[in-house]
């Protein structure tokens, strides 16, 4: 097609920036886009204001500067994700691809200026999907009978449906859409790749469905159950026999090994993040512990963030994290551990039982025993569950901080 050639050509030739902008020859103002695959239509939102664009899912905003035009060619850079979306414009309509640097297939993508719907309307709704829901989804085509039990939370109002899915390895972030009769329709694109998740409600409440990606879909199905709970976060990964702490040695971004044995982390409490550029839940994660971290480490507290990318080659890895460290100014050390593969991550930490999750979160005492471990993140998609999330991490540090003054006070009185 014309236009996916003449997209093609803008990495050649993005030259002009914000006085196009000022020129008004972009409507600025909301857009309703499609990503459209071999599966279907899928519908995301985004909104444009001068030389920014903001991809819009239930209550996030998703900031990408420096967007650029050309005549009739339109360049959004998605760079936490080393992607792009690039049009060709006529008139109000947009019409070109999802590019993603690290390789598949470009995604067709059409949007239209001053929609701001989601989903069209059609008949009102019959069902009412506020609370929280068991969900079986069946990741393995291979074995039907092989489901990841996840927990729905979801908030209807009116017609509008907002919410996510928990998981043992993380959340589905800002899922947004809306009912209509007994069916309902959510979608999610914050730079990542689009995801969709749709189905019915019968008449005796059973939910059916699937989810649905770029690679193909995964059936669904659930009941509500306001008492549906994840496993136990705190206990799936856990030390092995004979194990108090953890012992690595990798190399920060400019070849330099560090491990725990370093000066920098003696009697501190040190959190180990393993995590992935590449991983939406870890990017949340960063999200939070950054500022964090600026605001708690004259307490005594260091983070460690323990990297595996995409590709097992230093000078990638350094190219992907720049791009996160400097989207949130993060100031802790971030090593490169080694491939993205939970394999690989479990024999890169050997006194661990698996690495079932990217994220997982490690929390050292000032001594270096392991005090907790947590498997994934819920992030702030999943509102109170995260709020409750952020108040035990607090607590955790907290505990462990007072110990040490506590101990230190024994030592000084005896007593």
């Amino acid at each position: 097609m014309i236009f996916l050639k003449s997209t093609r050509l803008l990495a050649l030739a993005w030259l002009v920036s914000t006085s196009a902008f000022a020129q008004g020859h972009l409507p600025q103002g909301p857009y309703r886009g499609l990503f459209h695959t071999a599966g279907g239509e899928v519908p995301f939102n985004f909104e444009i204001k001068e030389n920014t664009a903001y991809l819009l899912n239930a209550n996030e905003r998703e900031e990408l500067k420096g967007i650029q035009l050309q005549g009739d060619s339109l360049f959004i850079p998605i760079p936490l994700y080393d992607a792009s979306l690039r049009f060709a414009r006529k008139g109000p309509r947009l019409s070109g691809i999802y590019h993603a640097n690290s390789g598949g297939k470009d995604i067709p993508v059409t949007a239209e200026f001053g929609r701001t719907y989601r989903y069209e309307k059609k008949d009102a709704p019959t069902v009412n999907l506020t609370g929280k829901w068991d969900i079986g989804i069946q990741r393995n085509p291979a074995n039907p009978t092989e489901v990841n039990q996840t927990v729905g939370v979801f908030e209807q109002k009116e017609d509008r449906i907002t919410g996510t899915i928990l998981t043992v390895t993380g959340d589905y972030r800002y899922l947004d859409g809306h009912v209509t009769g007994n069916q309902f329709e959510l979608s999610a694109f914050s730079g990542g790749g689009p995801v969709e998740f749709k189905g019915q409600i019968s008449p005796d409440g059973k939910l059916t469905g699937e989810f649905r990606y770029v690679r193909g879909a995964f059936p669904a199905s659930g009941v509500k159950n306001e008492k549906a709970e994840l496993p136990d976060l705190y206990s799936l990964t856990y030390l092995k026999p004979g194990y108090k702490t953890l012992e690595f040695a990798f190399p920060d971004l400019i070849g330099k090994r560090v491990s725990l044995a370093d000066a920098k982390y003696k009697n501190k409490v040190v959190i180990v993040t393993i995590l992935g550029s590449w991983c939406p839940n870890c990017i949340d994660e960063t999200a939070f512990l950054a500022p964090w971290y600026k605001a708690n480490k004259q307490r005594g507290v260091e983070i460690i963030g323990l990297a595996f990318e995409r590709k097992n080659d230093l000078a990638f890895a350094k190219n992907a994290l720049s791009r996160l460290i400097s989207r949130y100014d993060v100031q802790y050390d971030v090593l490169f551990a080694g491939l993205a593969d939970k394999k690989v991550a479990s024999d890169a930490l050997p006194a661990l039982n698996k690495v079932l999750a990217f994220p997982t979160t490690i929390i050292l005492d000032k001594q270096g025993n392991v005090a907790q471990i947590h498997t994934g993140y819920t992030g702030p998609a999943t509102g109170k569950y995260y709020d409750q999330y952020v108040a035990e991490f607090n607590q955790t540090i907290d505990k462990l901080l007072k110990q040490e003054k506590a101990q230190k006070e024994t030592a000084r009185t005896g007593k």
